[in-house]
């Protein structure tokens, strides 16, 4: 037994000292114009690795740095670079015959540049295309013979078990703009990687502002003439992305808001197909507006062309608590900004759940107020880069109920001359007006409200990237003439009066033109006196009528002239002048 215990420590002592040693015995760096060679030959672009040093323990060689160059078409930096990298090799052919078989690559901590030319080209297009094109075009009869050696390997041969890039720093870029998004702890892993056959990956990312990204599918063959090409059948997650953090989106424009997304994605012979679910809480879509307390649902489906830098949104619908709108139309991608043109359709929507999204646009119910009936109906196009989108279209709210809102004291000034008292609650039977949105702010245009309490209101106005409000309207009132008991009644029984006839029973209209400031939260209703009190006056000789009993006719038995009577009663609405 001490025999068989003495061999096993002789053993045990060679393994040690063979792994002690060994690495000291095999001149690793050798080898390093051998991992340059293939490597630069595989990606197509010069590959650049420090000292090497090998690790029987790990089965690795280990470099203290590594860069990859950049298409020179973008840029002279490095594309790439990495403090360390290891390199998984096979340690009997190593160390007994010198041959480095490479089983698996793993790069710690690099730094990658992404950049994007006005053309719509990335820079890693070019990446391990010349490569995939020289093993397709190896004859069979090659492909069939035995491995050559390390120094002949060609790089269109190149595959490895695993290739892994862990806590990786990404910037994304354009040539044209100094505007860059970073992505940390960027993490890649393919298994059984191979130019010219299919293999799975998986991306994860940390997304600027927070949030996270995740890409998890199969792709290859590598396309023999862009990258980009590549098929690739994946399945895409986003959680929690910030949009005014991506450096894609101008914060100035007013767009933001938090994304979440589950989508597959197909790409196949240059298109590429996302298909799934994003919700948008927090939206934020003008200037001056307030992200929205209800989060937005797009359930969508786009065909995009990965070289035409073009897309197409197919039927797809936004939801928006209870309220559907349908989606469609194109989108094209020539530089930083997307420029859509798109169309949104929605019929008899519940305008009480669009309520909260309202803030988004720079639409805020008045304080106090609710809206608790109705239905919205919108036709809208949207067109322009994401940065100055302009949207324009109709909008109309029907049979709707502003809860907690009485317009009658807002126009007290007009209430007290009119008797126009609307209740608590007001009752708007509809209400339609043309629209545009720009990041400026909104302006609305042909502005018609019939609201039964009142009357009908037209006008227009803007509400500006401060929330600021800007109307000029007028208020049409009907049937208020001969109201029994009211100071519009005693009014009339005093124009009736001097032009010689009675306002009783008289129905008529009087027109009120007012302006509307403040905010859409705290709206001011500023009425013009002397314009109401033209019109009461010019409807009440209207309903009166006729000849006018106990005037003096003219020469030719003409009846006097209400212009003159206007005249002559304008001195009841103003102030006497001092003594």
């Amino acid at each position: 037994m001490s025999r068989l215990l003495k061999i096993i420590a002789i053993v045990v002592g060679v393994l040690i000292v063979l792994v002690l040693v060994a690495p000291f015995l095999i001149p690793v760096n050798q080898f390093r114009p051998t991992i340059e060679q293939k490597a630069s030959a595989a990606l197509g672009r010069k590959v650049e690795v420090g000292n090497l040093s090998l690790s029987l323990f790990s089965g690795a060689l280990g470099a203290d740095n590594l860069s990859i160059a950049d298409d020179p078409k973008f840029s002279s930096a490095p594309f790439l670079t990495a403090k360390s990298v290891k390199v998984g090799v096979e340690l009997m052919p190593l160390i007994f015959s010198k041959t480095l078989n490479v089983t698996d690559v793993s790069i710690d901590s690099p730094q990658v540049s992404l950049i994007r030319n006005p053309g719509g080209q990335w820079n890693y297009s070019s990446f391990g295309a010349s490569a995939a094109k020289s093993q397709a075009q190896t004859p069979p009869a090659a492909a069939k013979s035995s491995a050559p050696s390390p120094s002949s390997t060609s790089g269109g041969e190149f595959s490895v078990q695993k290739l892994e890039l862990k806590n990786g720093r990404v910037v994304v870029g354009s040539t044209s703009s100094q505007k860059r998004s970073t992505y940390d702890n960027v993490s890649v892993i393919a298994s059984n990687v191979s130019l010219t056959s299919k293999f799975p990956v998986t991306v994860t990312a940390d997304l600027p502002g927070g949030g996270s990204f995740k890409v998890d599918g199969t792709a290859g063959p590598i396309d023999e003439t862009n990258t980009v090409l590549t098929p690739l059948s994946a399945k895409l997650t986003v959680t929690s992305l910030n949009l005014a953090s991506t450096g894609f989106v101008d914060p100035s424009a007013g767009l933001g808001g938090i994304l979440d997304l589950d989508a597959t994605l197909e790409s196949q012979n240059g298109i590429a197909q996302l298909k799934g679910s994003a919700k948008l809480s927090k939206a934020l879509l003008i200037a001056g507006g307030s992200p929205a307390s209800e989060p937005v649902v797009v359930d969508f489906n786009t065909k995009y062309n990965l070289t035409k830098n073009t897309g197409v949104l197919e039927a797809s619908t936004i939801k928006i608590g209870g309220a559907v709108t349908n989606l469609s139309g194109t989108y094209e991608v020539p530089g930083d900004e997307a420029i859509l043109h798109l169309k949104v359709e929605g019929q008899n929507m519940p305008a009480k759940d669009l309520e909260a999204f309202l803030p988004a646009l720079g639409i805020n119910v008045p304080k106090g107020a609710s809206l608790q009936a109705g239905t919205l109906s919108t036709n809208l196009n949207l067109a322009g880069p994401t940065n100055k989108l302009v949207t324009t279209g109709t909008v109309g709210l029907f049979n709707a109920k502003l809860a907690g809102f009485d317009l009658g004291s807002k126009l007290s000034a007009i209430s007290s001359l009119t008797g126009v008292k609307t209740g608590s609650d007001l009752v708007i039977e509809k209400m339609t007006s043309n629209l545009r949105m720009a990041p400026e702010g909104l302006q609305a245009e042909n502005f018609n409200a019939v609201v039964p309490a009142v009357g009908t209101l037209v006008g227009g106005g803007t509400i500006n990237s401060k929330n600021a409000l800007d109307f000029k309207m007028a208020a049409t009132l009907t049937d208020v003439l001969g109201a029994v008991g009211s100071p519009v009644g005693s009014a009339g029984a005093l124009l009736g009066k001097f032009a010689g006839g009675g306002s009783k029973n008289c129905k008529s209209q009087t027109t009120v033109p007012f302006q509307i400031q403040g905010t859409t939260s705290d709206p001011k209703f500023i009425p013009d006196v002397g314009g109401l009190a033209a019109g009461m006056l010019k409807s009440q000789l209207g309903c009166v009528g006729g000849a006018i009993p106990g005037a003096i006719p003219g020469a030719n038995g003409s009846q006097a002239n209400p212009a003159d009577a206007l005249g002559q009663l304008g001195g009841l609405f103003k102030k006497k002048k001092p003594q």
